[in-house]
């Protein structure tokens, strides 16, 4: 008779204590010690699916397979970035917020008045595998500053509203030359 709630028991004590790999080597020990049906107890016990118990075996039995020293995976594993696995995304991307982009190309200041969401959801129309968040990275990794789309509402009020950001944008640029850190802060006047 194999003791599930016991081992149950032992691997809610590791619980946050231990990484994936000792949590594998773990829930493979006690499986090894039960013998026969022993996977599936365990796997039944602790809710750990039945391969990861078989890998942690194999890691056992050849500890040429475990991970380096301080390595959870082994060099190379996890997901690719969504850069790797769609190498048009980006290029798609800066074709997108082009129309709606504004500020120099140069300069440190760029923004685009487009949300991520808005802009994944073109990306996805044109065959595309990625989320707002995957778009908020990359315009990000690109230099761009989301600004909200009532900031356009609000700038066809102003007429020196692009001469606005050209001040900002060169007050940066100055700053930056200095070595010095820059801060900008959008106010609006109270009536």
């Amino acid at each position: 008779m194999v003791d599930e709630a016991g081992i149950r028991r032992r691997y809610e004590t590791l619980g946050g204590a231990v990484d994936e790999r000792v949590r594998r080597l773990f829930v493979a020990t006690e499986s090894l010690a039960i013998g026969r049906g022993g996977q599936v107890a365990v796997a039944r016990a602790t809710g750990v699916s039945r391969t990861t118990i078989q890998q942690g075996i194999r890691e056992l039995q050849r500890p040429e397979l475990r991970a380096g020293k301080g390595r959870i995976r082994r060099p190379g594993g996890g997901r690719k970035s969504a850069v790797v696995l769609d190498p048009t995304l980006r290029a798609d991307l800066e074709r997108l917020v082009e129309p709606t982009s504004r500020g120099d190309p140069e300069s440190p200041l760029r923004w685009t008045l487009k949300s991520v969401r808005k802009l994944a959801a073109e990306l996805t129309a044109q065959g595309h595998q990625t989320s707002h968040r995957v778009v908020a990275e990359l315009l990000h990794v690109m230099g761009y500053s989301l600004q909200a789309n009532q900031k356009t509402l609000e700038g066809t009020a102003h007429a020196d509203r692009n001469a606005q950001f050209e001040h900002l944008n060169g007050a940066v640029q100055q700053q930056l030359w200095a070595g010095e850190p820059s801060i900008s802060v959008d106010t609006k006047r109270r009536s």
